[in-house]
């Protein structure tokens, strides 16, 4: 995605399109205060950018001369920070992660990073670290795979942390992070959020499915079946 790609007609478009789709993440409960954070892949001419929340604002608070534009081939700063423009803030703590899935990802556009409640309710227990959530119901498949897979822990804004989140995102459009929340990806910011709603959706229901018994898992063959028609519901 470009400044001139169509989506957005000017970097204020996609700037306030950021604010809108943070408020609006909050507003449907899959993140709250000051937690998560979005970005939106952004090049200006030729060079491979995006424009990504600030650190430690309330969404509230947040302004579209807020949101930071971060080169992909990120320099630092003496101090060892990305060096960032057209914002006094700094980017969000998960510049990393942002960053290393558009260059890794030329399908993402658009990232989505949530505290939701369930999501990160499983993400911290032993059971969904070491498997991940298994295809308890077919619409797992919104992730892009056989399951919901989670990232082993990291500590926040760190290079591991982004390293994790790659490998768990492998062919796949969302992830949990242990003991931390959930990631999703998209075309777009309105598919990047509706993935990550969905995931949390998934979360809740299997936990609660647990709550009730051993759920039902589907079979390999099934789940390839549902993938393979799975995609304009993307």
């Amino acid at each position: 995605m470009s400044a001139h790609d169509g989506t957005y007609r000017t970097e204020d478009d996609a700037r306030a399109a950021l604010v809108a789709s943070c408020l609006r993440m909050n507003a449907i409960g899959i993140n709250q205060g000051r937690a998560g954070n979005q970005s939106l892949r952004w090049n200006r001419g030729a060079a491979d950018g995006m424009l990504i929340t600030p650190s430690a604002l309330a969404y509230e608070e947040m302004l579209v001369d807020d949101i930071v534009w971060l080169a992909l081939a990120a320099t630092r700063d003496a101090g060892g920070e990305p060096a960032y423009e057209h914002s006094s803030r700094a980017p969000s703590s998960e510049w990393r992660v942002h960053r290393d899935i558009y260059l890794h990802r030329p399908d993402a556009a658009a990232i989505v990073h949530a505290h939701s409640p369930h999501a990160s309710a499983l993400a911290c227990t032993a059971r969904v670290q070491r498997h991940g959530i298994p295809a308890f119901h077919y619409m797992v498949a919104i992730a892009g795979g056989a399951d919901l897979r989670c990232a082993p822990y990291a500590t926040f804004g760190t290079q591991q942390l982004s390293t994790n989140a790659l490998a768990a995102l492998d062919a796949r459009r969302a992830c949990l992070l242990a003991n931390h929340g959930l990631l999703a990806l998209g075309e777009s910011l309105v598919q990047a959020l509706g993935v990550a709603l969905e995931v949390e959706t998934l979360a809740r229901m299997y936990a609660l499915a647990l709550a009730l018994g051993d759920p039902v898992v589907l079979g390999d063959d099934e789940m390839a079946r549902v993938l393979a028609r799975f995609s304009p519901y993307v």
